[in-house]
């Protein structure tokens, strides 16, 4: 948490960087126009690296906390001035400058106040291993553009999907920009997949076939309420429309609920819709909860539907031994989603797509003769072009194979095992604590909580439903503004949500742990931090 003194806000950054030791001004033009390829490259690169090393410290030293304190237009004044005020800053000492201001005006998610959402502080082995993919610069969409990448996203991907419980040999997949790529790929397969067995149609080439014709069944995708926003948005990119998504009751835990998934898939089967997939959550951004997947998989085959599983933050629980029977049934899914950057420990991006068998992948096969001409794959050239929605592609799987070489596992098992340890050890404080509230205990590393204002002592058994409403449409106000005290204050970063539902009383504060080097002592002073902010923030209601 941010320390007492020796604090700076934003608005002040500009100032302080003119203060800091300047990089050299290089006279000589080729210092700053050497390239980081070649037998030279890492001798151009490193006094850079030490630049930003250096710039770094002192931007985090300046923070001196989880985010520096002040409001937005503070941070945009700050880094306005560095780009394009007065003093701007030019030449070769823009990398030191504005090095210095980014990390002075970043969220640190290594700082233990800093808890709000699936926002990993990354591993710096993998931080090291991506600047070496960021020198050399591999582009996965041709074999000749990166040929080691290219192998070493091959094998990675056929790893991955063991651990996920496919056989690795029928499966396939790919590095993708993190969950939502991940989940629009799953359902363009299934829309492709089911859609155009339905119609006798190939989908990707003819389009989707209009609604509620006798060939033409009006599509659906069902998805638990607590599912993530990119189902929507992937059902209208793919044509669908958001309307196609039919979401699913949760449970108190916001899991979703498997007899209202059947009873929606028997009122499609009523209507004569067509189930084209069921989309499962296994860790939902708000509690980390998993749905049943077994029964989901039971019901996607009974129904002819693709089972997506979005494991985008749950997908880490394979990493562990305590936590990964919560996934039991994953392996039964069409396609699945998992992200690194998020309970994996690398810099973003590092997501993952796989399907279960690699014939369903053919609608996304694509031939470009200047990338992977067939005479080139007949030759023994392999391209990855047509595992991709991208063409040009960071070797983003380098820095998992680096980790996962180095740590193995068991060792990235311990930091999951840290981080859950954690999230209960917070929950229980939480639950002790008489002014504020738990939701659910956490399934993996996050909780959702709320600070309880003081009630009024003056209310009578005829006004208890009004008074109720009244009090939490408060709490709602209340942790809502006290969420945004602590980040003026720099004090900490934590997360909002709402949960299902309508009316007044369903805001509420969210921690997300993924450091596994927090402290319990440390999460504590953060929920008093919270508490000392909700006090703060009834003493001015009051006035």
């Amino acid at each position: 948490m941010r320390p007492d003194t020796g604090t700076e806000t934003v608005a002040s950054a500009s100032a302080s960087a003119s203060k800091s030791v300047p990089v050299a001004r290089a006279d000589d033009r080729a210092r700053v126009t050497a390239l980081s390829g070649g037998t030279g490259g890492a001798d151009a690169l490193a006094p850079l690296v030490d630049t930003v090393m250096d710039a770094l410290a002192r931007g985090a030293r300046r923070r001196g906390g989880p985010i520096a304190p002040g409001r937005p237009g503070d941070v945009a004044a700050a880094v306005g001035e560095v780009l394009g005020g007065p003093a701007a800053v030019t030449g070769a000492e823009a990398l030191d400058r504005l090095t210095e201001l980014l990390a002075h005006g970043s969220a640190d998610p290594a700082d233990a106040s800093c808890a709000a959402h699936l926002h990993c502080p990354p591993l710096a082995i993998a931080v090291a291993a991506d600047l070496a993919v960021s020198a050399l610069n591999p582009s996965q969409d041709s074999w000749d553009q990166a040929p080691a990448a290219t192998a070493l996203e091959s094998l990675l991907l056929q790893e991955l999907a063991a651990l996920v419980g496919y056989e690795p040999e029928r499966a396939a997949g790919v590095l993708t920009s993190g969950g939502t790529e991940s989940n629009l790929m799953g359902l363009m397969l299934a829309r492709d997949r089911v859609l155009g067995a339905a119609s006798g149609r190939q989908i990707e080439l003819t389009g989707v076939p209009g609604a509620g014709t006798d060939r033409a069944p009006r599509p659906r995708i069902l998805a638990s309420a607590a599912a993530h926003f990119s189902v929507q948005r992937a059902a209208a990119l793919l044509g669908l429309g958001e309307y196609a998504v039919l979401p699913v009751p949760v449970d108190r835990q916001l899991r979703m609920d498997t007899e209202a998934l059947a009873d929606a898939l028997d009122g499609c089967a009523e209507r004569g819709e067509l189930p084209v997939a069921i989309v499962a959550t296994a860790g939902t951004t708000d509690t980390g909860s998993i749905d049943p997947l077994r029964a989901c998989a039971a019901l996607a085959a009974e129904h002819g539907a693709w089972l997506h599983v979005d494991a985008a933050y749950g997908g880490g629980a394979l990493l562990s031994d305590r936590l990964a029977p919560l996934l039991d049934g994953l392996g039964l899914a069409d396609s699945v989603s998992l992200d690194w950057h998020k309970l994996g420990w690398q810099p973003a991006a590092a997501g993952v797509f796989l399907v279960r068998r690699s014939e369903t992948y053919a609608s996304l096969a694509r031939r470009a003769v200047y990338l992977n001409p067939a005479d080139d794959e007949e030759a023994g050239y392999p391209s990855l072009l047509g595992l991709s929605l991208r063409t040009t592609r960071r070797a983003d799987a380098f820095k998992i194979a680096v980790t996962l070489r180095t740590l193995g596992r068991e060792g990235l098992g311990r930091l999951v095992d840290a981080c859950r340890e954690l999230a209960v050890s917070g929950a229980r404080a939480v639950a002790d604590h008489p002014r504020l509230e738990l939701h659910s205990e956490p399934v993996l590393t996050a909780f959702l909580f709320r600070y309880l204002p003081e009630r009024p002592t003056d209310t009578t058994d005829t006004a208890d439903t009004v008074e109720s409403a009244e009090y939490e449409a408060r709490c709602d106000a209340v942790n809502a503004a006290l969420r945004r005290r602590l980040l003026r204050e720099g004090s900490a970063v934590i997360g909002r949500t709402e949960l299902p539902g309508e009316g007044p009383g369903r805001v509420r504060l969210k921690l997300t742990l993924l450091n596994p080097h927090t402290t319990a002592a440390e999460v504590e002073r953060l929920l008093g931090a919270v508490v000392a902010a909700g006090r703060a923030e009834e003493k001015e209601e009051a006035r």
